[in-house]
């Protein structure tokens, strides 16, 4: 019994002749767990992909970065990762509230190498796990189904030129984010967010664009 494929996968496999080659690669890769390898893969990395399903069953995916380790693997079958403060949609959190299942790909673009992970997740609110993580609004239980390593070969590689100075932890005090400085946005931001933005001054969604097309670093 197949872990990962079902009757559509079986018709293209047979349509092209792979499905011997993809039950060996089931056989070699896939696994219930995390295992040494990945445990010291995932938590080496600083990003990682997050797919969820919304409320209409369609597929939503998000970039989710901090600093190298903000992924924790608690144990062989549980991960960690914490949900910053973002944008207020809340639609990867929202997805998990309401179907807990989830895919996470994770990427190194230098060497290359990519892992693939597919679990059921947990909103955690508070208690000793949201201390574990500087600054997370809430964090995510991940219970492992399956892990496996995919074929590198279409990664095109990359150096990372730097990290984000909002993630926390690269900087000392993290920066306010400078969007939520817009001043059309003003009267929905938190009040404690709008009482920053008094002390330290307004900006127009014309300016803020500006920086995000030129690729300022103030954004």
């Amino acid at each position: 019994m197949s872990r990962l494929y079902g009757d559509n996968h079986r018709a293209l496999q047979m349509a092209f002749d792979t499905r011997n080659l993809a039950d060996r690669i089931e056989a070699i890769t896939v696994k219930p767990e995390v295992d040494d390898m990945a445990k010291a893969f995932i938590e080496s990395r600083d990003m990682f992909f997050l797919t969820s399903i919304d409320h209409k069953g369609r597929p939503t995916v998000s970039y989710k970065g901090g600093t190298p380790g903000f992924v924790k693997v608690a144990d062989a079958n549980t991960l960690l990762f914490p949900s910053y403060d973002g944008n207020g949609m809340y639609l990867s959190m929202g997805n998990i509230a309401a179907n807990p299942e989830i895919g996470m790909l994770f990427i190194d673009f230098i060497k290359p190498f990519r892992l693939r992970l597919q679990g059921r997740a947990e909103l955690i609110v508070a208690g000793a796990e949201l201390k574990l993580f500087k600054e997370a609004e809430m964090v995510v239980k991940v219970s492992v189904h399956e892990t496996w390593m995919n074929c590198p070969r279409y990664i095109h590689r990359y150096d990372k030129a730097e990290p984000s100075r909002y993630a926390p932890g690269v900087e000392d005090e993290t920066p306010f984010c400078e969007w939520k400085r817009i001043d059309a946005l003003q009267d929905v931001v938190r009040k404690d967010e709008r009482e920053t933005v008094e002390k330290i001054g307004t900006t127009t969604i014309e300016d803020w664009m500006e920086k995000v097309v030129t690729g300022d670093k103030g954004v």
